[in-house]
């Protein structure tokens, strides 16, 4: 499995390559679980997502903080 480019831990906010559905149509989420897969809040509504590692790093587009 190759490095992945992307430096993240609990707490960091990303922002996606696409918004999450919702109201806000929000691009930035919290990161609040990590593991096998990842926990991601959106910023906007508040609603949480699960996303395998993979598919999480294929969709970051970049590190807000």
């Amino acid at each position: 499995m190759a490095n992945s480019k992307w430096t993240y831990d609990l707490g960091t906010i990303v922002e996606l390559k696409k918004p999450h559905p919702c109201v806000h149509r929000s691009k930035q989420f919290e990161i609040v679980r990590m593991g096998a897969d990842i926990k991601i809040k959106c910023l906007g509504c508040g609603n949480i997502i699960m996303l395998s590692r993979r598919d999480f790093e294929e969709r970051i587009k970049k590190i807000v903080s």
